[in-house]
């Protein structure tokens, strides 16, 4: 079978999920139609001196348009007026090399956007294209809740400009990376480190101090084990050094600064997601690329995660918001950063095309099932398959979707954990949604659910999420596993934690109230004195 050379190559086709709307519960990605790829994102060549042609290409239009505009202009014209036309000339050539940077990814974003009903084309987002929030730009206005239109142009050249230099491959090239960011893997075998990797299959894994550990490589150093011990390098022909490249490209792109959208909580997930792909009921049945797939999916699910949720991302009218129609718009984001850095690192090019092109569908369609807006959907789907006792694992579109289903447990599986840790997780995730409100309350946004710390404990949003997210679905798994004694271990954390949260808020409530009817005691008091001193 003929390798080709590589997924940058235009003559390359892919179609069109939808973007999670189009994506089918339990179904595995179609054919491939016939649609040009990539020809909008070739990159210039590098000549002999080192520098790349879009160094030198604005001079290059400059000439052009200047010899166009004095061939227009004619010989007839005064000197005067060849020197005002020269004037106002390298003006509107200023504008227009502004304006060509902010219109460079208004057209990637054009070209990138699918829809349901027709073809398209999967364009991957650049790695890190995600801008920095900034709410300073887009605070609106009180009365009419719009963005005045000079402030609009201001916002937009901001986040493509940001885009278009974090997103630059060659910039980023030129930037030496820091002492230790990508050590090799070998340092991180040693010691205590080693010793937990032994016990990656455990319940029990701390990846708190796995992360300490490891320097905060914890997600790199996970999947290389992974990959090794389940032999998917050896099966793909992987190559260690792109394969480290590409890792180190999704750890790098996790916002270090989130509480808990972080690479800490991709390496968790991934090792929940091991220890599924372990479990009796599915390890029989599943092949390598169910394997890669799945660890893959897990590893990069929530990469290039801002910290704020799609509601906040739409009313402060984000640019993927409107690039992903308000719908599944993180997780349309995570998956197209994904590809973006599989075909930048050159992971998959030595497999042919129409391999390369399917897994990367396949891992579009599991990282969308992680949008929480789907959770029925794909419960009420798992529920009848459990009742009807039609789960076939030999049909690749079953062995699909128990992916998408596992995928979405170690999504959320946290409660499941033993307190100490599952307390941990709980506590990062609350405190995301407090940084969420804050922003809201400052710049006079409506604030979002469970993101009001004074009105939203942590006990109460967890016993809220344990009741009607995370109970049901793992309900679902305790009889899909027949139960398994990781099943077994995970419902009784999960009404342990349960129980822990409903005691602090009785606990916090109780106080709460005490402190209220102290103050109500104190007050009359006060007054009584008060009127005692008046003559």
């Amino acid at each position: 079978m003929p390798v080709l050379e590589g997924l940058w190559n235009p003559d390359l086709r892919m179609r069109d999920t939808g973007l999670g709307v189009g994506v089918e519960v339990g179904v595995c990605p179609d054919e491939v139609p016939h649609s040009p790829v990539w020809d909008p994102l070739k990159t210039p060549p590098v000549t002999c001196g080192g520098l790349s042609l879009a160094l030198e290409l604005p001079a290059l239009i400059r000439q052009l348009r200047a010899a166009w505009r004095a061939r227009r202009g004619g010989p007839q014209v005064s000197k005067r007026s060849q020197a005002s036309t020269w004037v106002d000339a390298e003006k509107e050539e200023w504008e227009d090399l502004k304006q060509n940077i902010e219109d460079r990814n208004t057209h990637l974003e054009a070209d990138g956007r699918l829809s349901t009903g027709h073809a398209g084309v999967l364009l991957a987002e650049r790695r890190g294209s995600y801008p920095l929030i900034d709410l300073r730009t887009l605070k609106t206005s009180a009365q009419q809740g719009e963005v005045a239109s000079g402030t609009r142009r201001k916002v937009k050249r901001l986040l493509s400009f940001q885009r278009y230099c974090h997103a630059s491959r060659l910039l980023r090239g030129l930037v030496p990376h820091t002492p230790g960011s990508l050590h090799l893997l070998d340092d991180d075998y040693l010691g205590q480190a080693a010793h937990m990797l032994s016990k990656v299959g455990t319940w029990n894994f701390d990846i708190f101090l796995f992360d300490r550990l490891t320097n905060g490589n914890s997600l790199v150093t996970l999947m290389c084990h992974l990959f090794n011990v389940c032999g998917l390098i050896h099966h793909f022909q992987l190559d260690m050094v792109k394969l480290h490249r590409f890792l180190g490209m999704v750890q790098e792109d996790y916002h270090s600064q989130n509480p808990y959208h972080n690479a800490v909580h991709a390496a968790d997930v991934t090792q929940a997601m091991y220890c599924y792909l372990k479990e009796p009921k599915l390890a029989e049945q599943l092949s390598p690329l169910d394997v890669f797939l799945g660890l893959m999916a897990a590893a990069a699910h929530d990469v290039d995660h801002p910290g704020v949720n799609q509601p906040f991302l739409i009313k402060t009218r984000h640019h993927l918001a409107s690039l992903y129609q308000n719908t599944s718009v993180l997780e349309s984001h995570h998956w197209r950063s994904t590809v973006g850095m599989l075909r930048e690192s050159g992971l998959l090019s030595h497999l042919p095309a129409a391999m390369s092109q399917d897994m990367e569908q396949q891992l579009g369609s599991l990282i969308l099932a992680t949008d929480i807006s789907r959770q029925n959907e794909f419960l009420l789907t798992f529920r009848e398959h459990l009742d009807n006792q039609d789960l076939d694992l030999q049909l690749a579109s079953h062995r699909h979707f128990m992916l998408q289903i596992a995928l979405k447990c170690a999504d959320i599986c946290n409660p499941c954990r033993v307190w100490e840790l599952s307390k941990q997780w709980s506590e990062r995730v609350c405190e995301e949604f407090y940084r969420q409100g804050d922003l809201e309350k400052k710049f006079d946004l409506e604030v979002s659910p469970l993101c009001n710390q004074q009105a939203d404990s942590v006990p109460a949003i967890q016993i809220g999420f344990i009741s009607y997210i995370v109970e049901p679905l793992f309900e679902e798994w305790h009889r899909f596993t027949e139960p398994s004694l990781l099943s077994q271990a995970m419902m009784g954390h999960l009404h342990k934690n349960k129980a822990h949260w409903s005691h602090l808020r009785y606990t916090h409530t109780n106080s709460d109230t005490q402190a209220h009817s102290n103050s109500e005691e104190a007050e009359p008091e006060g007054r009584d004195g008060e009127e005692g001193d008046i003559p």
